[in-house]
């Protein structure tokens, strides 16, 4: 999200105060402009609002760290492309793993063929694999694609689960059903040095068949070796089922919501917290997020500005084990234009639902809110959001929407997502337009009254143009359609959820926020430990997404002080609010086009795209990156961290 509107409309230099300016080592030519020059256009950069989650590893705390075993990196599955038949395969009948006719491979010619009886029906497909110990991350990948002859656009009759062990994935359904196949990519690491399951079941009901086909199964570990003690992020695997309605001007949303999730941590877990962000907005007398009548667990205190809510949980959860807690949910959104607020008719109303607080090696995430960027940590997660609301409303939402007819001048959307950070949506009489781009993706745009008929038509084309320009650069984009809010009076110049960004006219902001599509979307990080790994990232795609070059980019760079760096935290920046922008977003994009010139334009292309791949839905820390950068290159990267400032 970009932090000023005129931030992230300015397309020119950034005039920089030179403050007290910091002498560093010397350095090689290729790696000393950071000390010498600020970036030219380093204001056009975004609040990327982290939608929910993002996750990173924390380092330990206390002591010295013991040695983490040495990561081997490997792909286990065995006969994923299915060409060598049912071999390490067991399945529940001969014609799963198949090449017949009716079905096509995604690679090859053989596939599995699930389902597609059109009758009571379950086939099963599993293989026992080996996850190595000691990397950074483990990812399974598998190629899906469904078609059915149900007609329902609501029901969810024939199913295909995915689980690794005893954990839940992901389910399918003909609900799903889509054109040729989808790569779908999970975070596994959490199984790391374990001997697991990996299990696809799919089952039909009694009538009209659903195909759900299977192909090119890969579990790849790879990164630099992993931290040492409990640094698995948990709770894994999180799903939300969320059913609100709303008042007549769609500013107030009373339901309830449950999350059911696993313990991928081997320490028993007995608690879990809730942040509750947008309290930021009220006051603990007054809070506009409300939870009540939990189930499954007891609600203890609020804390952090009443934006976390401890829950105990019924019975301590073993690792492997899964719980849901459920609670009525109340929103009450208030006035301005905001991430989270209502210009006039037309209410914005991102960071609304509770999501689970991560718990890895540093303990519980509870970090303050942050209006001058994000604080947002959460695992990847699976929603179901059903928003009951009156006709005269339009509600784009996060994931793939479907309407239906309420009691008596009401609508029922329900939007589904998978394996996404957050859910946002918004209510208004918006004036809506829609168009693919070339590469397929539907996008609609949503404008508020006063938005040109022009200026909508634009923010079409630049969506359809940046979201096909940043998947060519680091991956097919997984989220169905994409919808676009604009409203110029936003005091930001944009912000970023899965599937759905807030923006001002603005070529620049929109591009900048589509890309926040991969750089904390699909790539999620712990956006206030290290706000740099999505926003200067993002940056940088989206100067390439314009044909930027970064020429240029550093000119008469002036550091705070020794302490300001490029890799700090929120709690830094927002004790000096008035540098975040420059050095995040400006100084953060050139240092990633140095290190492209340094290393070269196509090993900088390819480095990104497989660091995007590896960390699909995962979670990127500064110290994976700098491993993966320097694995890219035979030059030594040392002096090119420390000159950038760029520490982890």
């Amino acid at each position: 999200m970009r932090p000023t509107p005129r931030k992230a409309l300015a397309a020119g230099a950034l005039a920089l105060t030179a403050l007290a300016a910091v002498s560093l080592p010397a350095a090689s030519p290729a790696a000393a402009a950071p000390d010498g020059a600020a970036p030219a256009g380093s204001g056009a950069a975004s609040r990327g609002v982290a939608s929910a989650p993002g996750a990173s590893v924390g380092a330990a705390s206390g002591g010295a760290a013991p040695a983490a075993a040495a990561c081997t990196p490997a792909q286990v599955v065995v006969n994923g492309g299915f060409e060598s038949g049912a071999s390490s395969w067991t399945q529940s009948s001969t014609t799963v793993i198949t090449s017949r006719a009716g079905q096509t491979a995604h690679g090859g010619t053989a596939f599995a063929w699930l389902g597609g009886v059109g009758s009571t029906h379950t086939d099963t497909l599993a293989q026992s694999v080996a996850v190595p110990s000691g990397c950074a991350s483990a990812t399974l990948t598998f190629w899906l694609h469904i078609d059915t002859t149900e007609t329902t656009s609501s029901t969810a009759y024939d199913k295909l689960t995915a689980k690794i062990g005893t954990t839940t994935l992901a389910t399918y359904s003909n609900l799903d059903m889509n054109t040729g196949y989808v790569r779908k990519s999970f975070d596994v690491s959490a199984f790391a040095g374990q001997t697991v399951s990996l299990a696809f079941t799919g089952v039909e009901d009694s009538s009209l068949k659903t195909n759900f086909v299977l192909d090119d199964v890969a579990l790849d570990t790879s990164g630099d070796t992993a931290p040492p003690a409990d640094s698995v992020r948990t709770p894994a695997a999180p799903s939300y089922t969320v059913s609100l309605t709303s008042d007549a001007a769609g500013t107030v949303w009373n339901g309830h919501e449950s999350a059911t999730f696993t313990n991928a941590s081997a320490t028993a877990l007995t608690e879990v917290y809730l942040r509750l962000w947008d309290n930021y907005h009220g006051t603990c007398a007054a809070m506009p997020i409300t939870v009540g009548n939990l189930t499954g667990g007891a609600a203890g205190a609020l804390s952090v500005g009443c934006t976390a809510l401890q829950v105990t949980l019924a019975a301590p959860l073993a690792q492997g084990q899964s719980a849901t807690i459920g609670f009525d949910l109340g929103i009450t959104v208030p006035s301005g234009a905001d991430r989270f607020g209502h210009d006039g008719a037309f209410s914005f109303i991102g960071n609304a639902l509770p999501v689970l607080a991560v718990k890895d090696g540093a303990g519980w995430h509870l970090d303050p809110y942050t209006n001058n960027g994000e604080s947002f940590y959460s695992l990847a997660a699976d929603f179901r959001v059903t928003l009951d609301h009156p006709n005269t409303l339009l509600v784009p939402a996060t994931g793939a929407s479907v309407d239906a007819a309420g009691s008596s001048g009401r609508t029922v959307t329900t939007a589904t997502a998978s394996q996404v950070r957050d859910f946002a949506w918004a209510a208004g009489p918006f004036s809506k337009i829609s168009g693919t781009s070339a590469a397929g993706t539907p996008i609609n745009v949503y404008s508020v009254s006063g938005i040109s008929s022009a200026n909508a038509q634009s923010m079409l084309a630049t969506a359809k143009t940046a979201v096909d320009a940043h998947s060519s650069r680091f991956g097919a984009y997984p989220y169905g359609e994409l919808d676009a809010v604009i409203d110029n009076s936003f005091w930001f110049g944009g912000m970023e959820y899965p599937g759905f960004v807030l923006d001002l006219v603005s070529t620049t902001a929109l591009t900048h926020e589509i890309g926040h599509q991969w750089w904390y979307g699909i790539v999620g990080d712990d956006e206030y430990t290290s706000p740099w790994l999505d926003e200067s990232f993002t940056d940088y795609a989206t100067d390439l997404a314009l044909g930027k070059t970064g020429s240029g980019c550093w000119s008469s760079v002036s550091w705070a002080s020794s302490a300001e760096k490029i890799t700090n935290s929120m709690a830094y920046w927002d004790a000096h609010s008035s540098r975040y922008s420059t050095v995040v977003y400006g100084y953060g994009k050139c240092a990633l086009h140095d290190l492209r010139r340094l290393i070269g334009d196509t090993a900088m292309a390819k480095l990104l795209k497989d660091y995007a791949t590896s960390h699909w839905y995962g979670v990127s820390t500064t110290a994976e990156f700098k491993a993966a950068a320097q694995a890219a290159t035979t030059t030594d990267l040392t002096s090119f961290w420390t000159t950038h400032r760029i520490d982890g």
